[in-house]
């Protein structure tokens, strides 16, 4: 619940409005926590002064930079009141929705999965859309930089596939591309080796579930996970399939992997093809499938951008960077 008091002045070259709005001590509590970030990302973003003091939020500015302000804080303050966290990407994710016309409450408001009373939920429009097109298509293909939630959202909705029992396994899949290093050279057998690149993976599902119980699933191997190698010759029916790191496959492994899909089955492909690890003449299976497959039916692309960055703001700042530099440099890859 917003009340606002509001008085004008007239400047030299323009109207400048203060708005004074009395918000409830747990919006204020939001809004003030996490280092200021949220009336910081109001502040960079929207072009005014915002202040807070005590239960009173101040709006100063041009006549259309408080409205616009305004319209951003009444939506924070309803997703708050839903208990919804908010943080500073979260005025991004208002914007974007606000610009492109989508209703805010329907993207904050899709719960993928709640574990331990933490709910995930999309946080951009895209994100959104990713989410809703891996519900709706059999295979879908999230492209992007990092940070965007891809393989998170991913996983998520896999768990919560599995826990439905519209599947009946998940099985997530990396390429095991040699960082700098020979996998011979590292100690172990074959599963210690591949290991850290598996690794992010884990580290999704154990903030998905609860660890016995994921460790029971993969004993039973009701969710496995492997490299894309373990992945030829088969045939995955009942299952949730993810591949992550995608940009590093060939082409002949990127075919491989999609026609092991069975029936009863979803695949979902994610990667960021300005991360490709393979040598500069060895084609990406992630760059020519958009190609190949672009317009068949029962397959989505979804296509994240730097906005749609979902870890801390300096990330977005360094894809936004690296992305212009490629440009710029006619450095990015093209097969």
């Amino acid at each position: 619940m917003v009340r606002d008091e509001r008085s004008a002045r007239r400047g030299s070259y323009t109207d400048r409005v203060q708005e004074v709005l009395d918000v409830s001590n747990e919006v204020a509590a939001e809004l003030a926590g996490i280092g200021d970030g949220v009336l910081e990302a109001l502040r960079d973003r929207l072009g005014c002064g915002v202040s807070l003091r005590g239960n009173r939020l101040t709006l100063d500015g041009e006549d259309a930079k408080v409205a616009e302000a305004r319209a951003v804080v009444e939506e924070l303050v309803e997703l708050v009141e839903g208990g919804q966290e908010v943080a500073a990407g979260t005025v991004d994710a208002i914007l974007n929705a606000i610009d492109q016309a989508q209703d805010v409450h329907a993207i904050f408001e899709d719960v993928v999965w709640s574990h331990r009373g933490k709910r995930i939920t999309p946080k951009t429009v895209t994100q959104k859309r990713y989410v809703d097109a891996i519900r709706r298509y059999t295979v879908t293909f999230g492209i992007g930089p990092a940070g965007t939630g891809k393989t998170y959202l991913a996983i998520a909705l896999a768990v919560a596939a599995l826990s439905e029992r519209q599947v009946g396994r998940i099985i997530l899949t990396r390429p095991a591309v040699e960082a700098g290093e020979r996998l011979g050279f590292l100690p172990g057998d074959v599963l210690a080796k591949v290991d850290p690149y598996m690794r992010p993976l884990f580290d999704a599902l154990y903030d998905t579930m609860d660890p016995e119980k994921l460790n029971a699933f993969m004993e039973r191997g009701t969710i496995e996970v492997a490299p894309l190698a373990f992945m030829r010759g088969r045939t995955l029916n009942d299952s949730f399939v993810i591949l992550d790191e995608a940009q590093n496959t060939s082409p002949e492994q990127m075919q491989m992997f999609l026609t092991r899909l069975g029936f009863g089955s979803k695949m979902v492909v994610t990667g960021d093809v300005t991360q490709i690890d393979l040598p500069r003449d060895q084609a990406s299976g992630l760059i020519q499938v958009q190609d190949v497959l672009d317009s068949v039916d029962g397959i989505a692309f979804v296509r994240f951008g730097h906005e749609d960055v979902v870890r801390h703001k300096l990330v977005q700042r360094i894809v936004e960077a690296y992305k212009r530099h490629a440009e710029q440099t006619g450095t990015q890859r093209s097969r």
